[in-house]
């Protein structure tokens, strides 16, 4: 589950921290509002990567998601984008799941 939930905050990482000159340039944002989002959700993404061999790591990956979503309201492209990324840390978590309940038979 570690493997398929970091994947899905790697890329997300890279998107969410892409969202900071997207803001800036085309959606007239202040530059230190869109790197604090930008940079601050890509951090934290980093972040619970490295956490993520602890169980609550899981549940702030979901906040994660959250403010993915939430981060449209700077760039209305992640509205859509964060709820993919949502859809596959959902995904993950449930395939992973199944995974390992066959595997341990």
């Amino acid at each position: 589950m570690r493997r398929l939930c970091a994947s899905v905050l790697g890329m997300e990482a890279i998107v969410v921290g892409l969202i900071t000159p997207v803001a800036i340039n085309t959606q007239d944002v202040e530059p230190s509002v869109a790197v604090t989002v930008g940079l601050g959700l890509a951090v934290l993404c980093v972040l619970v990567i490295g956490l993520l061999k602890r169980p609550f790591a899981y549940i702030v990956g979901s906040v994660v998601q959250v403010l993915a979503i939430a981060s449209g309201f700077l760039v209305p492209t992640m509205f859509f984008l964060g709820a993919v990324f949502a859809a596959l840390w959902i995904t993950a978590i449930f395939v992973a799941h199944r995974v390992e309940d066959v595997t341990s038979r």
